[in-house]
């Protein structure tokens, strides 16, 4: 059988997508990398009263004001380690799909790798946790347990509104 008569009679292999991994303590996390606009450097931050300790401040980027949450004091309560490793990763924050995509910035540790795998090794993981909206599935490897982080369910109503006023101030 000739190259082409096999190529032709292939099955299409599982689309495979791309995450950013990156720590949380010991865990493994991962975003898709869809959802990623810019990796940068950890960056100083103008602090936002009254908001939750898991809001990081706000920076100005590109003419637009950003705000940052970090997502380890948010899941587990405490702030990411200052290291070498530690990211400021900008995603794009759409909530809802006739909503206007806003950047939001997470402070992530060790998020310097990516994987490529397909879609179908992340499983339910069997708990509601509904603390937590924004912890998703679950693919198991060599190295354990990662989970998908789901970047639209990361803010609850109450802070969206904090960090995402609908009319800009006069």
């Amino acid at each position: 059988m000739s190259d082409l008569a096999a190529k032709r009679g292939a099955v299409p292999a599982a689309k495979k997508a791309l995450f950013l991994v990156f720590h949380i303590g010991d865990e493994r996390f991962a975003l898709r990398a869809t959802e990623v606009a810019e990796v940068l450097p950890r960056l100083p931050l103008k602090p936002i009263a009254h908001a939750p300790q898991w809001v990081s401040g706000i920076f100005a980027h590109r003419g637009a004001l950003v705000p940052v949450i970090d997502l380890s004091a948010l899941a587990f309560g405490t702030p990411a380690q200052a290291r070498t490793s530690t990211r400021l990763v900008l995603v794009n924050y759409q909530p809802q799909p006739w909503v206007q995509a806003h950047w939001l910035g997470l402070i992530l540790e060790q998020a310097t790798d990516t994987l490529r795998c397909d879609l179908g090794e992340f499983k339910p993981y069997g708990l509601d946790n509904r603390e937590a909206p924004y912890l998703g599935l679950v693919r198991e490897d060599a190295l354990g347990l990662m989970q998908w982080i789901g970047v639209n369910e990361l803010l609850t109503d109450e802070v969206r509104a904090l960090l995402f006023s609908a009319e800009p101030s006069p």
